[in-house]
């Protein structure tokens, strides 16, 4: 960060929000080609939440923002970010209805779109705003409605991804109190963006004046490439922004990975060479919710007892794009929204 301002970005509030709706392997299994038990082996994921008609990302959003401004004890905050792949809208963004929705007319606010990075990559973004002293306190919310890009006969994507929010309000403090964000690692590979990819709806399939592939409006993902960049990656970046912020592997005292799934997870854990009761662990009880995945890991954890004050937090996430990014703080006293 610029060394005139010497600010940093402090987690001083967090708060997420499901819909209602549970979706276990079981209920899958009745309607597709599948098992609980084949679910279960190849993701370790038993259930996921699903949106109700009526129900879209602004408004899961909306929930989590509102929840990690009652935490943060303000509702004053001079910026909002929405990390998302899956607005309201392809026009207009959905972050300054959720702004307005949460009595925040007036505050600027936008969309990031990195996928399952997003999150960090918008700490990130909040982050450069508070070196820089365009914000002093902003929102970040990670918010998916990822099942309403799948295709909901594909076993392999329906038994994965979930709907959900979690969101974090930072505050400009300094760079060694606890729940101040350290140095991050960001990084892509456009050259692999066929790997995760929803073909249609943009501007490459719009302007090709070819006939719409119904297929292609769907979510589709080549499963082991995937698997290998997914591990190599968050494995790299945790690496670099642990050099980065001077600590050793074994000063973590939890790894915080994006939830893409179980094994995944393990993998990452066997790279890193740390043992698998120091990551936190929610895809089992919620599946891969995208831009939601860190933010609600980290407040289950916080919740659970998992995460408490004073324990060093390694965060890092992968995504589409491809894309990936990592961070490190230290928790601070939080009250969970």
């Amino acid at each position: 960060m610029p060394a005139d301002h010497g600010l940093a970005a402090v987690l001083c509030g967090i708060g997420t929000w499901l819909p209602p709706r549970v979706v276990t392997n079981d209920d899958l299994a009745q309607r597709l080609e599948t098992t609980d038990e084949w679910i279960r082996t190849r993701t370790g994921i038993r259930e996921r939440r699903v949106i109700d008609p009526g129900m879209s990302t602004s408004t899961l959003a909306v929930e989590a923002g509102a929840r990690a401004l009652k935490s943060s004890g303000s509702t004053d905050v001079d910026l909002v970010i929405v990390a998302t792949t899956t607005p309201d809208h392809p026009c207009p963004s959905t972050a300054p209805e959720v702004a307005h929705r949460l009595g925040l007319t007036g505050v600027p606010a936008f969309d990031l779109n990195a996928v399952c990075a997003g999150f960090v990559y918008a700490l990130a973004s909040a982050a450069g705003h508070i070196a820089a002293g365009s914000a002093t306190r902003v929102l970040v919310i990670g918010a998916d409605t990822f099942t309403t890009v799948l295709n909901p006969e594909d076993r392999t994507t329906v038994a994965i991804f979930g709907d959900g929010a979690g969101a974090v309000v930072l505050r400009a403090g300094t760079a060694d109190e606890p729940g101040a964000l350290g140095p991050f690692d960001l990084g892509s590979d456009g050259s692999h963006s066929d790997l995760l990819i929803v073909p249609a709806g943009g501007s490459q399939q719009r302007g090709s004046g070819l006939p719409l592939d119904p297929a292609d409006v769907h979510f589709q993902m080549d499963g082991q490439p995937v698997f290998r960049n997914a591990v190599t990656r968050m494995s790299e970046s945790a690496g670099k922004v642990l050099q980065r912020a001077g600590w050793r592997i074994e000063d973590v005292d939890r790894f915080a990975c994006h939830q893409a799934n179980a094994r995944i997870l393990s993998a990452v854990a066997r790279n890193l060479e740390v043992d698998e009761d120091r990551l936190v662990v929610n895809v089992d009880r919620v599946g891969n919710t995208v831009a939601a995945s860190i933010p609600l890991v980290l407040a289950d954890a916080a919740a659970a007892g998992d995460i408490v004050p004073g324990h060093r937090v390694l965060v890092t996430s992968f995504g589409a794009g491809l894309g990936w990014g990592s961070t490190v703080l230290i928790w601070p006293e939080l009250e969970l929204g």
